[in-house]
């Protein structure tokens, strides 16, 4: 069969194959336009046990168009799929057996011809640039993404990050967020038809997840220019919750150590003898750069020495920790410049990150087929987009954070900015 698949026998001809395993790479229309706007011009589809892959085209200039219904028969026809960025792949297509290749971080940046660098850079507000670029460069530059990318495949896929982390913020993308137009030009001179929509990378060193799309830095709006207004709520309110003192109570439960009560800084504020805000500046100080001298006979603080030290023993002489929930290891091969609070930080960071994919998790079901929405996670923070009438809704997330023993404060305004 031809490599370029642009009719129906062949299409369904690959169908009754039934494939057990391919690696599949979504060609959009546009390379700068977020999946949850985009469209698909090709699928390419590379057989493991094959010496080739096959292009099948949906929109593009130079073949026969197919329907986008077929390719996701062709696709659910596969049993075993493997792709870049599983989160990505299902805002175009859904499949029961679809894995995220686990490529080390950074993460993997797809190769270009110079067919594509030059036609991107050319014509950079071209929306559909992918429908002229010849269909051939899309072929090799996949066909190089594959060989890149083969030997990362048959690696053992983490089932938290795949089954559940990917599935997590595909869903948060989905919702997008609504925008002032106007505003939004004035602060990021870009144009936009209402919503914007984020992009959460789960590839990173520590695996707590990046958040930027189209130039903006969604973990890191500015809280004091003003930005943050032209963020609005589509239904009436927006309500953000922030868990109180998070790494604290985490580290804690790791430790198995009891606060006084649930007012966490207050307690450290007993401990040191100091008033309540020099007390969280005191603790995360000492969580994230080490332990002072003259608070390390506290309780507590000989726990974190206790477990940092066990820590580290296991990292260097096992070669490797395993994290609590996500099950993500740590190998000492793979990082570098690497001391005993800077891996007490990366196993932190990967719990948070972990904690908070089971909370969405659960906050996902109830929201299910209500107008409510959760636009925005950033660590500690999440937004909720509030339709008024839900009144049960917001209970029902409360009772979520309490059930993963959490304390959480509102905010609550007609714009981002509260």
């Amino acid at each position: 069969m031809y490599w370029l698949i642009e009719n129906t026998n062949n299409i369904e001809i690959l169908t009754r194959i039934q494939l057990v395993e391919a690696y599949v790479e979504v060609i959009s229309l546009s390379p700068s336009i977020h999946p949850m706007q985009n469209q698909v011009s090709c699928v390419y589809i590379k057989p493991l046990n094959k010496s080739k892959g096959y292009m099948v085209t949906i929109d593009h200039s130079e073949a026969f168009p197919t329907s986008f219904d077929q390719v996701q028969t062709l696709l659910s026809s596969i049993k075993n799929i493997y792709v870049i960025d599983k989160k990505e792949f299902l805002h175009y297509f859904n499949h029961h057996a679809c894995n995220s290749i686990p490529t080390k971080p950074p993460t993997y940046i797809r190769e270009l011809t110079q067919a594509h660098k030059s036609l991107y850079y050319r014509y950079p507000e071209n929306k559909e640039i992918n429908t002229i670029i010849p269909i051939v460069k899309h072929y090799e530059s996949c066909e190089r993404n594959f060989n890149n990318l083969e030997k990362y495949i048959k690696n053992p896929t983490n089932p938290f990050y795949n089954n559940k982390a990917s599935v997590v913020f595909n869903m948060i993308e989905n919702s997008g967020i609504k925008v002032d137009s106007t505003l939004y030009k004035r602060y990021f001179d870009r144009d936009t038809n209402g919503y914007v929509f984020t992009q959460y990378n789960l590839n990173t060193t520590t695996t707590r997840p990046s958040n930027a799309f189209g130039g903006i830095n969604f973990a890191a709006l500015n809280k004091e220019n003003g930005e943050r207004e032209c963020f609005i709520p589509r239904n009436d309110v927006f309500i953000e919750m922030d868990i109180s003192a998070y790494h604290p109570t985490l580290l804690a439960n790791l430790l198995g150590y009891t606060f006084d009560s649930d007012d966490i800084h207050g307690d450290f504020a007993k401990m040191y003898n100091v008033d309540y805000a020099k007390a969280k500046e005191i603790t995360f100080k000492q969580i994230y750069g080490g332990i002072w001298k003259e608070y390390e006979n506290l309780e507590f603080f000989k726990k974190v020495k206790i477990y940092t030290d066990q820590l580290w023993d296991e990292f260097n002489y096992g070669g490797q920790i395993t994290c609590p929930i996500s099950g993500y290891v740590y190998k000492s091969s793979e990082l570098e410049n690497m001391n005993p609070q800077k891996l007490l930080n990366y196993v932190l960071q990967n719990l948070e990150t972990a904690n908070n994919v089971c909370i969405i998790w659960d906050i996902l079901k109830i929201l299910r087929k209500k107008n409510t929405k959760l636009v925005l996670y950033v660590y500690d923070s999440f937004l909720f987009d509030v339709d008024k009438t839900e009144k049960d809704t917001l209970k029902e997330i409360l009772d979520i954070f309490q059930k993963y023993k959490l304390q959480v404060k509102f905010k609550k305004g007609t714009n981002y900015n509260f």
